[in-house]
């Protein structure tokens, strides 16, 4: 990615600041797992997990640790295997969908799940009302003073109705990539419908294991370089220092490697 190098420097300026000490609340992690699988793991320990899949490409040859729910955005098999998880079999699942038919229609979520509540947005994966992909969900987590968006493979603008819905954010997971979801200036304009307060984790791009879809390098043209930064891990503690940029963009390596540095 041309961008990547450019952009990895501004880690320089954040290796002194320690997350923790800016935390306004209890802290919350985020972990990147390739394609749009994410695990938020909240202050009480909770471990909430977005579209899993089991590439080998990104390192999914052995089962992760148990989580407390899955949330599925939609049926494509690159977002459903919750065999990635250990004891998966005893876990809860939110499915977006009501069942897990090509042509599916929306569930209706708004579940407590111990101390996050969880809420789901109906969507589409394409810009045709889902007459190519079919439906898909946004999935919204409210826990620990923050409110956190995953659009699973988004595929339009958002209309009026489902901006309302899904309410003001602080944090998104937003596909980046084209082809098969939003590209990067469709994910702008949705970033600025959104708006989100505090972070934007790019999802759902092209790397060099996955070639037919695009990197998030048309994602960030156009922004200012000190709020994108290129991390070389796959997980960031989240924090409300005043003095880091709004929203701050942060592009997860999806290897769990030891971190260096943390995002201000």
């Amino acid at each position: 990615m041309r961008r990547c190098a450019v952009f990895a420097l501004s880690l320089l300026t954040l290796a002194t600041f320690s997350p923790a000490a800016f935390s306004q609340g209890a802290p919350i992690d985020i972990e990147y797992h390739g394609q749009s699988m994410f695990i938020l793991t909240t202050s009480k320990g909770t471990r909430i997990a977005f579209d899993p899949h089991t590439i080998p490409q990104y390192g999914r040859n052995e089962e992760l640790p148990k989580v407390d729910v899955i949330c599925i955005s939609h049926n494509h098999p690159d977002h459903t295997r919750t065999i990635a998880f250990k004891d998966h079999e005893s876990t809860k699942i939110l499915r977006g969908l009501k069942s897990e038919s090509a042509k599916a229609d929306w569930s209706v979520i708004n579940e407590k799940v111990k101390d996050a509540q969880i809420y789901n947005v109906g969507v589409y994966h394409d810009n045709s009302e889902g007459l190519e992909r079919g439906k898909n969900s946004v999935f919204v987590v409210e826990v620990d003073g923050w409110r956190i968006a995953h659009l699973g493979d988004l595929g339009h603008l958002i209309t009026p109705a489902q901006l309302k819905r899904i309410g003001k954010v602080d944090v998104i997971m937003i596909p980046v990539g084209g082809i098969y979801t939003l590209n990067g200036a469709e994910a702008r304009k949705v970033v600025q419908q959104l708006n989100p307060k505090e972070y934007i984790f790019p999802m759902h791009f092209g790397t060099k294991f996955f070639e037919d879809i695009l990197p998030p390098d048309e994602f960030y043209d156009g922004v200012e370089g000190r709020r994108i930064v290129v991390l070389d891990h796959n997980s960031l503690t989240l924090n409300r220092n005043p003095d880091r940029p709004r929203p701050l963009i942060v592009q997860l390596n999806h290897e769990a490697k030891k971190k260096k540095e943390a995002a201000k």
